[in-house]
């Protein structure tokens, strides 16, 4: 059946089993996430262009690596995503990569725009990890998410627990408390803590912790349960 532009419209989808009754939630929910940082970075570009224009001729300039296209949170940085341009040097964002080489093979812990600089917070990097936590010798460690489903409930920031799996009937064992979710990696990416299998979750933990929870990820099925959030 078409409309009146002559556009097709679309068709209902077959009727299927059973269904989540959350994943409309989250689906709208994550909806609604991205066009929030949409907009938002896209308003920063706007202003940031007005000032460019109205700024004198002659300014101090200072290099400073963007974007050069759109790039989704947990993605592997690579040369063809990154461009250098000059840009007022007062105006240049605080930690900003004046290099991409640094970048080269990094996650991305959040998303970018086409044109926004790229700062060393912005990358799955230890910078991130201790500012995540407040603790210096943070570290970043990736955990497989077991539930699938689980993954449209994390986000930067999000506070959870490490659980491996229970043992001939006993109770789930807590390997590290209240890490913090840096970012969600998708399956198949070349980056750190990839995996083909499914989406894992890159998380912030002392350093001690974050080394314990590696350990236990290669003799036994761990997973995240969700915190609280105060």
């Amino acid at each position: 059946m078409t409309d009146r532009t002559g556009t097709s419209a679309p068709t209902s989808p077959a009727r299927a089993g059973p269904r989540d009754p959350f994943a409309r939630l989250r689906e709208l929910a994550r909806w609604r996430r991205t066009v929030l940082l949409r907009r938002a970075a896209a308003g920063l570009l706007l202003l940031l262009a007005a000032v460019l224009a109205l700024r004198p001729p002659g300014s101090a300039t200072a290099a400073v690596v963007v974007a050069a296209r759109d790039l989704a949170p947990g993605a592997v940085v690579a040369t063809a995503d990154l461009t250098v341009r000059s840009w007022p040097a007062d105006l240049a964002p605080s930690g900003v990569l004046a290099d991409p080489e640094p970048a080269l093979g990094k996650v991305l812990a959040g998303a970018l725009r086409a044109g926004e600089p790229v700062t060393d917070l912005r990358l799955a990097v230890p910078v991130l990890a201790a500012a995540a936590t407040g603790l210096p010798d943070a570290a970043a460690v990736p955990v497989r998410l077991a539930d699938p489903d689980v993954a449209s409930l994390l986000t930067p920031g999000t506070r959870v627990d490490v659980v491996t799996a229970a043992v001939e009937g006993g109770a789930p064992r807590v390997v590290a408390e209240s890490a913090v979710v840096l970012t969600v990696l998708e399956p198949g990416a070349s980056g750190p803590g990839s995996s083909a299998r499914g989406r894992s979750a890159l998380v912030a933990l002392p350093r001690d912790l974050a080394t314990r929870v590696a350990a236990a990820s290669l003799s036994d099925q761990v997973a995240v349960t969700l915190r609280s959030q105060h």
